[in-house]
């Protein structure tokens, strides 16, 4: 299989990035297979219209991730492939989402349109999850604040019963001492 690299400058991603993520992507897909040889960075470098040491970052990230091996001489190599998820391609996630980009191209978003949508959208729920990790670390606070109160007052009202109880012993022994 040969893998082909597509640069989206306008998508505000790093080029080695959006290597990084077609590699991924060809390999969840099928398109690429352990044992398949990438192309040299300086193919790819030309094809895509970047530097040779974009590529180069782009294989040695792919390479601290253990998904290709650099072979001097020889090439790049896929060794494994990252795990698959259920929004793999034939996925019901894959289909519902197939079927929404359909029906945005039809009401005549462009692809750009649509990509910006989807990273809109992503950002949202990466926002919302970061909110939500704060909410919760802000609850738990919450919640530590209120479970050291609780254990204070309890401490409070067992050192009250404390005192108590040897007040009344005290007296007891006061009165019993009154009366020899």
């Amino acid at each position: 299989m040969w893998m082909q690299y597509r640069i989206e400058r306008r998508r505000g991603v790093a080029a080695y990035q959006q290597i990084i993520e077609q590699t991924k992507r060809a390999l969840r897909t099928g398109a690429l297979k352990v044992g398949d040889r990438l192309p040299t960075a300086r193919e790819a470098a030309i094809a895509c219209a970047v530097n040779p040491n974009t590529t180069l970052k782009a294989y040695r990230e792919l390479e601290r991730e253990g998904i290709v091996e650099l072979r001097q001489g020889l090439g790049t190599f896929i060794t494994r492939a990252p795990e698959r998820h259920m929004a793999e391609a034939g996925s019901p996630l894959h289909a519902e989402l197939s079927a929404w980009t359909e029906r945005a191209l039809l009401a005549g978003l462009s692809h750009d349109d649509v990509r910006e949508l989807v990273e809109l959208t992503l950002e949202e729920h990466e926002d919302a999850g970061a909110a939500s990790i704060q909410r919760g670390t802000e609850d738990r606070r919450t919640e530590d604040r209120r479970t050291e109160d609780r254990r204070t007052e309890d401490r409070r009202t067992e050192d009250r019963r404390t005192e108590e109880r040897r007040t009344a012993e005290r007296q007891t022994e006061e009165r019993k001492d009154h009366h020899r």
